[in-house]
């Protein structure tokens, strides 16, 4: 008896996920990687930096990488140094971790969210995404 309340109460929310979109927020733009890591689409995150939102933006890439363009306001933590616990504060505000296509940037992701026990953002498809939107790069 218990079993089949739990079974149908699981299937119930199953269902109610499913009808309501899967893991992405219509509002925040923000969607459901795996468990602990989301994803936001270069536009939506556009919207809200020029929104003001307090964001701070870590590319994960190399300082080669970093040099070539970044987003304005990043500071580069390159993965292999990457170390969850050694972030500076987001003062507030989210962190979204980039890097080239959203691979090292979902690894660091997934190192944040183990760290902190929290949801860890970071931007779909990478800066490659963003500039194919026509979004700004900032070169140095």
């Amino acid at each position: 008896m218990i079993r089949q309340a739990l079974f149908t109460g699981l299937a119930a929310g199953l269902l109610a996920a499913c009808a309501g979109g899967g893991a992405q927020a219509e509002d925040t733009q923000i969607a459901g990687a795996d468990a602990g890591v989301l994803t936001i689409e270069p536009r939506a995150l556009s919207t809200r930096l020029e929104a003001g939102e307090p964001i701070q933006l870590i590319d994960v890439r190399t300082p080669e990488e970093f040099a070539e363009g970044h987003l304005e306001g990043a500071v580069n933590i390159p993965l292999d140094t990457f170390d969850p616990a050694a972030l500076p504060d987001p003062e507030g505000g989210q962190r979204v971790l980039y890097c080239r296509s959203d691979r090292r940037s979902g690894i660091a992701a997934d190192r944040l969210s183990e760290a902190t026990g929290r949801n860890a953002v970071h931007l779909e498809g990478g800066i490659l995404a963003w500039e194919a939107a026509g979004l700004p790069v900032q070169r140095n």
